[in-house]
């Protein structure tokens, strides 16, 4: 069965570029632009195996959206992981703490990202 992942990032090449890679290995891709958006896709009822989500977007960031997922509904368990250029520590300790599954930092090496996803959405 096919693993279905939303992509949330308000840059329209990186989530092509997500969406590019995880296509490429066997992985059903969703687009979002920001938090929002996400959950709006969400909230019309389609499965997710996990959310890959930025930190910095307009509307609603990361963590908002993170904040939402977590504290109600059907995706309440997804992982989540945090695909972003913040590599600071105390954000990512804030990220675990609010129940992100893991965190990589832009730009991303298609290999390794596969590899994540496929540790996480077995």
């Amino acid at each position: 069965m096919v693993k279905k992942i939303l992509a949330v990032d308000d840059s329209r090449t990186m989530r092509e570029m997500v969406s590019f890679t995880l296509n490429g290995a066997g992985f059903e891709v969703v687009e979002a632009e920001d938090g929002k958006d996400a959950l709006r896709i969400l909230a019309e009822g389609s499965k997710f195996d996990l959310i890959i989500t930025d930190l910095n977007m307009p509307a609603m960031d990361g963590f908002g959206l993170i904040e939402e997922v977590r504290s109600k509904g059907v995706h309440k368990y997804v992982p989540i992981l945090i695909l972003t250029t913040e590599s600071d520590g105390q954000k990512k300790e804030r990220g675990k703490v609010m129940g992100a599954t893991g965190w990589i930092v832009k730009p991303f090496n298609p290999e390794k990202l596969i590899q994540v996803v496929n540790k996480v959405c077995p």
